[in-house]
């Protein structure tokens, strides 16, 4: 039976029928027929104060659920705004659908005020991105795009001008979506192939990434059947750390010795889901094997010797008969121990210190008084390294960082998305003070929506992370210092609840008192200004840089800063 309607309840409808929650947004002109179709639907606007909030707090919502999200903004300026939440969320390979509401037909292609051509901007970082152009083709399309948002994991950008958005056809209903869940694991013949180089070989390492997201038990039988140590990616910790006797942590530049030295010492490596960027962190003389579901990411780092197709989950339980118990664990014991001396070893910064508050030791006291089931979302930079170092999962948290798009201000917007999909979990942010003051208006967000989120702030006054890779290429930093504003009389302000702590031995119970509460809430912690990330190999250039830097800095008038640098990181050790 078919009626008519407006393109922009049809739109709506589809959203609607797959499955969409939530559509995040700032709502204006071009957009009205949107926003007043999404009134009267089942689908809950979520009013932010910055559109690039929208699709971050989108694309993590899409990420933790794995369901189709959306965000729709205004003509112009509006939905250009979304444009690094859309490049994060492309990058995540989570499904989200953008609708961009464009001036009308006529005004395109005139150099009209507030025109942008949409498809030009958001056609490299999606899997679909259409105009409709034609009121009758609004079904389709809308289905065509949806479709390709779940089953291609991107996003999808519907560009609708406003006078396409009112038009009125018939709508019959007709197209549906689906949302189709195959089994992909490699041949019969790649499985034997690569078990028989499995049984031959007694130092096997396993490389896991994110893409064992589903398989972690598989994953570990697998580990206790060769005797390997598990290396994980930091998109890989949620899934692979927890009840795993064979985890040796991370490898890469914020890992651990044991994650670095189970890759460089094995025989074989064996890859699951893995796309790790850098290259100097792979073995040079290892057979590698890699397993992906993404044909294009084989050999895409580093020359493999086999590579196959499969998703992590089928693909172990099929190679789990093929291969052959070990009883030698003597590489296994080597990288165990490895590890726990690398825990050991990045614990000593999680004791409280008199002088300074180390940012290791509020995320360890996050850690013990996090809830079971808690996200955390960090920011990129220092932030990243404290939550993948020093928050644990246990099969239930999860965390959330951009990893891949690498962008600052993440945490809080994150952590919004994070809220509205789940509002009885405890959901944290990490935030470093650069990346809070970015995108500071949309604290708004958590008291308009009521959102409890909890937003903890490393107030270190720099841009900590940049200062470091300054200061290792032999620099003397520059531009990176922030004169900040007490963050927690700005959270006050806003209607959050806030604390201010200064000193170590006030902090955790400002920590648990933080987390108890019921509503939104701040957490401003002045941390050491002089913190190191410590890489897991530290090679000859980074000590020259660093070296180079103490001399120009003792020139250029900055010799306290290198004092109390290896105060801080050294000498009190």
């Amino acid at each position: 039976m078919s009626s008519k309607k407006s393109v922009a309840q049809i739109v709506v409808d589809v959203l609607s029928q797959a499955g969409v929650k939530h559509c995040y947004g700032i709502v204006g002109d071009t957009l009205n027929q949107i926003t007043s179709a999404i009134k009267k639907s089942d689908i809950e606007w979520v009013h932010v104060r910055h559109e690039e909030v929208g699709a971050f707090a989108a694309g993590a919502e899409a990420y933790l659920t794995d369901q189709i999200t959306a965000c729709a903004g205004s003509c112009g300026p509006g939905s250009l705004h979304f444009i690094n939440g859309i490049y994060e969320a492309q990058r995540n390979k989570v499904p989200l659908i953008l609708l961009a509401s464009q001036l009308v037909t006529s005004q395109q292609g005139t150099d009209f005020p507030q025109e942008v051509d949409f498809e030009a901007v958001y056609k490299n970082c999606s899997v679909f991105c259409q105009q409709i152009t034609d009121p009758t083709q609004a079904r389709r399309i809308t289905t065509a795009a949806v479709q390709a948002a779940i089953n291609e994991r991107g996003v999808a950008v519907l560009v609708i001008p406003y006078n396409i958005s009112l038009a009125k056809v018939e709508d019959n209903n007709g197209h549906k979506i689906y949302h189709p869940k195959p089994v992909i694991r490699p041949s019969d013949e790649e499985l034997a192939q690569i078990s028989e180089i499995l049984n031959k070989n007694s130092k096997v390492a396993i490389f896991a990434g994110h893409g064992v997201s589903e398989a972690h038990d598989e994953l570990v039988a697998l580990a206790q059947k060769l005797k390997s140590p598990v290396v994980h990616t930091s998109r890989a910790k949620d899934f692979v750390e927890y009840d795993n006797p064979y985890n040796v942590g991370m490898t890469g530049m914020f890992g651990m010795a044991s994650g670095a030295t189970a890759i460089k010492e094995c025989d074989v490596l064996l890859m699951f889901g893995v796309d790790f960027a850098w290259s100097q962190f792979y073995p040079d003389n290892a057979i590698i094997i890699q397993v992906d579901i993404d044909a294009t990411h084989l050999g895409h780092r580093h020359n493999v010797d086999i590579g196959v197709v499969g998703a992590s989950k089928p693909t172990l339980a099929a190679l789990l008969p093929l291969v052959d118990e070990k009883t030698d664990s003597q590489f296994l014991d080597k990288c165990r121990g490895l590890h726990t001396k690398a825990i050991d070893k990045l614990n000593k910064k999680a004791i409280p210190s008199k002088a300074v508050i180390h940012p290791q030791y509020l995320t360890e006291l996050i850690d013990k008084h996090a809830n079971d089931d808690a996200v955390l979302c960090a920011d990129v930079g220092s932030a990243m390294v404290w939550a993948c170092r020093h928050f644990s999962t246990n099969g239930k948290r999860r965390t959330v960082i951009s990893l891949k798009h690498g962008t600052m201000a993440n945490a809080m917007p994150q952590a919004l998305g994070v809220q509205k999909a789940f509002p009885h979990r405890q959901v944290i942010t990490l935030s470093g003070d650069g990346g809070i003051s970015m995108l500071l208006g949309d604290l708004l967000t958590t008291v308009q929506e009521n959102l409890p989120i909890k937003v903890i702030v490393l107030n270190n006054s720099s841009l900590n992370f940049v200062e470091l890779e300054q200061k290792s290429e032999g620099l003397v930093d520059h531009y990176t210092d922030l004169k900040n504003p007490d963050f927690a009389k700005v959270a006050s302000a806003m209607g959050l609840f806030a604390i201010r702590v200064e000193s170590s031995d006030l902090l955790e119970a400002a920590v648990q008192s933080f987390l108890a509460h019921s509503g939104p809430a701040l957490l401003d912690v002045k941390t050491s200004e002089y913190e190191l990330v410590m890489p897991p190999e530290i090679h000859t250039s980074q000590v020259m840089g660093m070296a180079l830097y103490s001399v120009r800095a003792s020139l250029s008038g900055k010799m306290k800063d290198v004092v109390n640098l290896l105060m801080d990181n050294f000498v009190k050790k």
